[in-house]
């Protein structure tokens, strides 16, 4: 499963290879209460398809009215805005007087997609500059952290994986969760040493490991863009592993299990000189409640806690399980 910017450029380039015109659309500044943030795309194509999304559906329509009526005429780049007036705001949906500027980008074989998709196969983080005067494409490394960014008549884009997730155990519920992850534009790890586990695992796009967790998590220097997500059961495999990522600077670092066996498993952690304050950096029981009992409603009450924590969503808005009503006699063991 991919990202949305991703599967917008891959779409682009078969329309491309395929002998269609098409462009490639990308939000570039919004005021008010837009409803799609600042480097969200839009590939249409000359026949009025359309994959991504810029705004919700409402200036989309406009968008592909324009082509169906006109075609794609544009040599060079343009950059539009919509919601100007009060009228445009009403009409395209967007609330509070929001305005909308975007750049319209017409694609070729000289816009550097495929090369673009063939670096982000090799997990590269990449930053796009768009000359807007003429057309032309570049294609550099980015810095982790770099942000879009419009200047001297230059658009220049970041594309690849923005954030790294660790998933210890290679069980179904991780199946799952690095299915979700990557479509959120994650570059997910999967690590288990356990051959039984790894039989069969076959999800493309996601890296399979066979070495001892607390050895990836010291190989792979995580950042405050890494979260580790420990879902094994097995204090053998989970435990190291934590203890070091919770001295990284991950911004989320979380294992499942119950209440009794959280509990358990924070002592066992005491036992390796772990400070209280990164003791405290645990997430457990994971996830935030939404009454999750499958293996795939699991996956999203973590990644839902996982968002809320990356977003910095304060945590008197967010309801965690350990926090949320049980009825008696029950001990909420999945998660």
């Amino acid at each position: 499963m991919d990202s949305i910017d991703l599967e917008v450029l891959k779409t682009a380039s078969a329309w491309i290879a395929s002998g269609h015109r098409c462009e490639l659309i990308t939000v570039i500044k919004t005021w008010g209460s837009s409803p799609r943030p600042i480097g969200a795309t839009l590939a249409i194509c000359d026949d009025g398809r359309v994959v991504g999304s810029v705004s919700g559906g409402c200036i989309e329509d406009d968008l592909i009215e324009r082509v169906r009526r006109h075609g794609i005429t544009r040599a060079i780049p343009e950059v539009v805005s919509y919601g100007i007036s009060a009228d445009e705001a009403h009409r395209f949906g967007l609330p509070c007087g929001g305005t909308i500027e975007l750049a319209i980008e017409p694609l070729s074989h000289d816009s550097a997609i495929d090369e673009l998709l063939a670096r982000l196969e090799a997990h590269e983080l990449l930053a796009r500059r768009l000359d807007l005067a003429s057309g032309a494409v570049t294609l550099a490394t980015a810095q982790p952290g770099a942000v879009q960014l419009l200047a001297d008549g230059v658009l220049t884009t970041i594309h690849g994986p923005r954030w790294r997730l660790f998933i210890i155990g290679a069980g179904q519920l991780s199946r799952f969760l690095a299915q979700i992850a990557t479509a959120m534009d994650y570059y997910v790890t999967v690590c288990d040493p356990r051959e039984e586990y790894r039989a069969g695992w076959n999800l493309p796009g996601v890296q399979l490991v066979h070495m001892m967790p607390d050895d990836l998590v010291l190989e792979s220097h995580l950042d405050h863009r890494s979260a580790v997500v420990a879902l094994t059961h097995d204090p053998k495999l989970d435990d190291l592993a934590l203890m070091e990522a919770l001295k990284s600077d991950a911004f989320y670092v979380g294992a499942i299990g119950s209440r009794l066996n959280n509990a358990k498993r924070r002592e066992r952690l005491k036992q390796f000189d772990l400070s209280d304050a990164q003791l405290a950096r645990l997430h457990g029981p994971i996830g935030l409640y939404i009454g999750s009992k499958t293996p795939s409603e699991i996956a999203i009450s973590i990644l839902a806690e996982l968002t809320a924590i990356k977003n910095g969503v304060p945590a008197e808005l967010q309801v965690r399980h350990a926090a949320a009503l049980e009825p008696a006699r029950t001990e909420v063991c999945a998660l």
